[in-house]
């Protein structure tokens, strides 16, 4: 093993938006700084977060509101927010030449919506700071004694720093990169590391009808979620349907409840087509739409009906009512189970998918055991943790590359 001939100010371990946001800042303070980096290039889960729209951050501007999104980390983090902050991540950007637009739910994204535009921001920021990049090195130990870490040693190469900043990410996108390496790392000297559990992620179903739609996205819904057969979760929104079942920012916002729901029983849901049309209203409107149909079959008169797109998959489900049935000989009670699906589509739910297709998964480095003034270890005086290897939840809508942005610019600041 090669014997360390030169040391650095501050070691960064993951090119990822922490890491980079860390070893842009910690260079502008005049630092000698060397990023590691295990892919062959830097940023590779910000280039495609947000389906490649890169959701920024959230624009609310009350702190104790934003903040709140991170649930028990709440109180930890009024001290990093104040050092780098919603309206400081604006700033930043849009300085270096990259204007943001808030869009629906106060989501922050880059104008051109290109999340390759806000790497090539971090990429310029730790070039202007000429901060030394390796990748592609693979990292086998992270070495610490009496509270302080010596080196690090990848690829068969000994690198020695007077800090360390570690930012490697959650196992959220594990095809990016994110497997996890920091959680070892961190149990291995010492540290408290909570078991991650995916929490933003999509929710599987056995409803083919559900699958048939793959790629449907329906606006305004209304889901309820039943534990045994009652009603225990009640959400309206946007929600896209896939091949495996259900997604969308409202599906995946509620997958760490529905997480909670699956350990008590029997989870199923219904979905309403129609949230802010009651029973009366929604006869008459089904009424009107046949009066207009009479001498045609159901199945075209349906169309008007259903959400659009969810005719051929929604049919089968009347099993009362034959397609060609011509609309003037429909029965009451037939019309009534028109209304009764579209005011409660079946669902069982069967699980949640895995970490492969988790937004954000949680779990990490207990924050009992960080300074968030600093982002320091409190078990090493020289080590600085950020981003996803903290034990923080948070919904998607921006608040995750947020915290990246807020605890690599700390750690950067105090390294």
């Amino acid at each position: 093993m090669k014997p360390i001939t030169k040391i650095y100010d501050v070691i960064v371990i993951g090119g990822g938006a922490s890491g980079m946001m860390a070893a842009g800042r910690a260079a502008e303070r005049g630092k000698k700084v060397l990023l590691l980096e295990k892919n062959k290039n830097l940023g590779e889960k910000l280039k495609i977060t947000g389906g490649g729209r890169c959701n920024i951050t959230n624009a609310e501007e009350d702190e104790h509101i934003l903040l709140a999104n991170y649930g028990k980390g709440k109180p930890f983090l009024y001290s990093p927010f104040s050092q780098f902050g919603m309206k400081d991540t604006f700033s930043f950007f849009e300085s270096k030449g990259l204007p943001l637009v808030v869009q629906a739910r106060k989501r922050a994204f880059p104008k051109t919506e290109k999340a390759l535009d806000v790497y090539k921001v971090l990429e310029k920021y730790i070039k202007k700071g000429n901060v030394e990049v390796i990748s592609g090195v693979k990292i086998s130990k992270i070495s610490g004694k009496n509270g302080h870490i010596e080196k690090v040693i990848a690829s068969g190469k000994e690198f020695s720093a007077h800090s360390y900043i570690l930012a490697t990410g959650g196992i959220s996108h594990p095809e990016t990169g994110s497997t996890g390496d920091g959680f070892k790392w961190l149990r291995d000297l010492g540290h408290t590391v909570e078991d991650p559990t995916p929490t933003i992620v999509p929710l599987a179903v056995a409803d083919d009808w559900v699958k048939e739609l793959s790629g449907v996205s329906l606006s305004f819904m209304k889901i309820n979620f039943f534990i045994n057969g009652v009603k225990k979760l009640s959400l309206k929104g946007k929600i896209l349907f896939t091949h495996f079942g259900l997604s969308g920012p409202l599906i995946l916002n509620a997958a760490s409840k529905v997480a909670d729901m699956l350990h008590d029983g029997q989870v199923t849901a219904t979905i309403d087509a129609y949230p802010d049309t009651d029973i009366g209203a929604l006869d008459k409107k089904i009424t009107k739409i046949f009066d207009a149909n009479k001498n045609k079959i159901f199945k075209t008169a349906f169309k008007k009906i259903a959400p659009e797109g969810t005719v051929y998959a929604l049919l089968p489900l009347l099993k009362n009512i034959a397609p060609d049935t011509k609309v003037h000989s429909i029965t009451k009670e037939q019309r009534r189970s028109i209304i009764d699906l579209l005011k409660a589509l079946p669902v069982s739910v069967t699980g949640l998918m895995g970490y492969d297709r988790a937004v954000i998964a949680d779990g990490g480095l207990s924050l009992k055991e960080v300074d968030t003034k600093t982002m320091c270890s409190k078990l090493y005086d020289n080590l600085y943790v950020t981003g996803d290897l903290l034990h923080i939840s948070r919904p998607s809508g921006g608040y995750s590359l947020q915290l990246c942005w807020t605890t690599g610019y700390v750690a950067g600041s105090h390294a």
